[in-house]
């Protein structure tokens, strides 16, 4: 039923030897696709699998042009549904609650034929850039987006009249605002405003578009439909092209305009369809693993993803507004961005682009920046560019990309910022003192490097008052160590997060539990299924082990969460009664453990990661934990940087070991300088990787 990339005609759901419903390359596919051909867009788009959408968007793109389906899930998509009420252009990337974005809802139909149409789910189609389904009797809508642009290609199967509704109503939050200034079919204009994700906040979006049929402006004089919906309905014939080109901005209608005529006005759809694919191919390529069969599908399908946010907001003219509203230009030569979902994500989406693009990260560190000049909220402002969700631990990110040699602000100026902030975070419950103290003991390390050393003491004696609590709620084990939200926990249960503290490690293994001790009730956590894949609080967990020298568990764990079925018993609201038996990864549209939110790149990016051999555990700490990749060899080509390889070796009996260049890592970590100097990891342990995955468990 779907086929994605270069190899459309020659790929679709398959009965492989694996399982039913994996995308199999056939047998006689000769040549070795691209990694942009590797990816699938409809991983984690079924249900409550991933929160994702099958999107047509460039990387890091503020258009995602997505159908809009009854039913829906969060990002106003869902494979399994059969209608469709149209296609909007902006969704947040996995992000929980009700999703974000929804902007600009454009609808395609016959006279007397309303929304919901069906969908002939067996033509649906998309790749990195573009999306094609029929519907509605035969109507064909191609998409595709780049950037700030996209194209909505209607492809009439019949003469008659159409109607052409836009709607700037449509959201998945709560829509504040909606405003026409031109509704001339060569000259639409507007602007939204709505709900950040979760409703914390408010965003504000201006449009501008054109409506051809056949590359003509369509003369239809516009129809208001009372509701700020604008109808069009003109006459078609069969074969004819009706065409929506879009450019959004965060500044004004006017400049929306002006990004529409440079990406869109006068380019076809299959122009911005190669642009996106050009700019995928390239962001891609940043990682060559071997192979184009299940497991390297999965490996560019979830770097596609990490690749994704926070979207560009910078116009053509380089205008852009920050977090307060205030109108500015980015110096020449770079960008800013906007779209934070940083409470999940500074664990291992950032740090993944920090290592893969410091040139990129540069710009995204300034921005992260701006949002404490602009006047920082904890979520969201009333005055959000663009969609965005949390922007806890932006302080931790931008320590980590400080530490990683990446520039973009100064430091000085951002601490007494951060420290501002930090005063106001909320810290009572146990998980809000541990996320606090990880955040203070940032601005502590912040103010070490920049050589300001009695408030770094200071900060660091505060950030460790948190032990204090720890010690009294989480070093013995209690009967509610098992119940999610016990003492006010915000998401998870005490045994989840009794392993936050990554920033304190070093106390807690050889001084407060021991690390016999330590490693002992590490093993009870995941042996009696108390782990939970589905949410970030515990994600590092299963690389404690190698923290505690015991690095073949932490590989072991790894390669079962990566290819193997296992029991999620966890949601955000409670243990369930029976758990929910499957892989966390797979390559189907329940790509993803029931429940499992993508969360813009964060889950994503852990996969990357620990398909890579590695992890960055403690974000703010320039180095990664070694650990057994999953593939026998992968390259890695930072922009601007050295490239450097991974190599799996087995060696039956000797345990796991490491090399960077000849020489042993006994501790199983490596600097993150080292990496980009270029070299040579190798990996040797007792378990072989690179083989076949398990079948996928429906």
């Amino acid at each position: 039923m779907m086929k994605t990339g270069r190899l459309a005609v020659q790929l679709r759901f398959w009965i492989c030897p694996l399982g039913i419903g994996l995308l199999c390359p056939p047998a006689w596919a000769d040549e070795a696709p691209a990694p942009v051909d590797l990816v699938d867009p409809f991983v984690g788009t079924s249900g409550d699998h991933g929160q994702l959408t099958p999107a047509a968007t460039g990387p890091f793109g503020m258009v995602q042009l997505s159908p809009d389906t009854v039913p829906a899930q969060h990002a106003g998509y869902d494979y399994q549904a059969d209608h469709l009420l149209g296609f909007s252009h902006t969704r947040a990337v996995g992000v929980g609650c009700g999703g974000g974005g929804g902007d600009l809802l454009v609808s395609v139909g016959y006279a007397g034929d309303t929304a919901p149409w069906a969908m002939d789910k067996a033509s649906e189609q998309a790749g990195p850039g573009w999306y094609s389904v029929r519907y509605g009797g035969g109507i064909r809508a191609d998409l595709a987006a780049a950037g700030a642009v996209g194209i909505s290609r209607f492809t009439m199967p019949r003469s008659g009249t159409i109607r052409v509704v836009l709607d700037p109503r449509h959201s998945y939050t709560k829509r504040h605002s909606a405003q026409w200034q031109k509704r001339k079919a060569g000259d639409m204009r507007g602007s939204m405003s709505a709900g950040t994700v979760c409703d914390q906040g408010v965003y504000h979006l201006s449009f501008a578009g054109t409506l051809s049929r056949n590359g003509q402006t369509v003369k239809a004089a516009p129809i208001s439909l009372g509701d700020e919906r604008q109808a069009y309905d003109f006459a078609v014939r069969a074969g004819d092209r009706v065409e929506m080109r879009t450019g959004l901005s965060v500044v004004d209608s006017r400049s929306a305009r002006r990004v529409l005529e440079r990406g869109a006005a006068h380019r076809s759809l299959e122009h911005v369809r190669r642009e996106a694919r050009t700019e995928w191919a390239r962001e891609l390529a940043r990682v060559q693993v071997p192979g184009s069969g299940e497991r390297a599908r999965l490996f560019y399908t979830h770097l596609f993803r990490v690749l994704q946010t926070p979207a560009r907001i910078d116009d053509t003219d380089g205008r852009y507004r920050q977090s307060d509203g205030t109108l500015h230009r980015a110096p020449r030569g770079h960008h800013r961005y906007s779209g934070w979902a940083i409470w999940d994500n500074y664990r291992t989406q950032l740090p993944l682009i920090a290592l893969l693009d410091p040139v990129r990260s540069e710009d995204i560190a300034a921005s992260l920046a701006e949002l404490y000049l602009a006047g920082k909220a904890q979520w969201s402002t009333q005055n959000e560019p663009f969609i965005t969700v949390r922007t806890e631990h932006a302080g931790v990110a931008l320590l980590d990309f400080r530490r990683k040699g990446i520039g973009g602000f100064d430091a000085a100026e951002i601490l007494p910022l951060m420290i501002k902030e930090l005063n106001a975070l909320p810290n009572e419950a146990p998980d809000q003192q541990i996320e606090t103290a990880y955040d203070i003991w940032a601005a502590a390390e912040l103010a070490s490097d920049i050589g300001n050393r009695p408030l770094a003491a200071s900060l660091h004696e505060r950030a460790l008052r948190y032990r204090t609590m720890w010690q009294r709620v989480f070093k013995e084990v209690a009967p509610d160590f098992d119940v999610v939200k016990a003492r006010g926990l915000y998401q998870g249960t005490l045994w989840q997060y009794r392993w936050a503290p990554v920033f304190d490690l070093d106390w807690m293994i050889d001084q407060e539990l021991g690390r016999a001790r330590f490693g002992r009730e590490l093993g009870r956590f995941f042996d009696q299924g108390l782990f939970n894949m589905t949410n970030q609080p515990d994600i590092q967990a299963p690389f404690l082990f190698s923290a505690a020298g015991q690095p073949a568990r932490t590989a072991s764990l790894v390669r079962e969460i990566l290819d193997s079925p296992i029991d999620h018993w966890y949601t955000n609201a409670g243990k369930r009664p029976r758990p929910w038996h499957g892989r966390s990864f797979a390559l189907d549209p329940v790509g993803y453990a029931d429940g499992m939110d993508d969360d813009a790149g964060g889950m994503a990016a852990w996969y990357v990661w620990a398909s890579l051999g590695l992890y960055p555990l403690t974000p703010g700490k320039p180095e990664y934990v070694v650990t057994t990749p999953a593939f026998p060899v992968a390259t890695v080509h930072p922009q601007g940087g050295a490239p450097f390889r991974i190599e799996q070796r087995h060696r039956t009996g000797e345990g796991q070991t490491a090399t960077w260049n000849g020489a042993s890592l006994p501790a199983m970590k490596i600097d993150h300088r080292a990496l980009t100097e270029g070299g040579r990891l190798q990996v040797a342990s007792d378990q072989a990787g690179g083989g076949a995955l398990p079948p996928v468990q429906r």
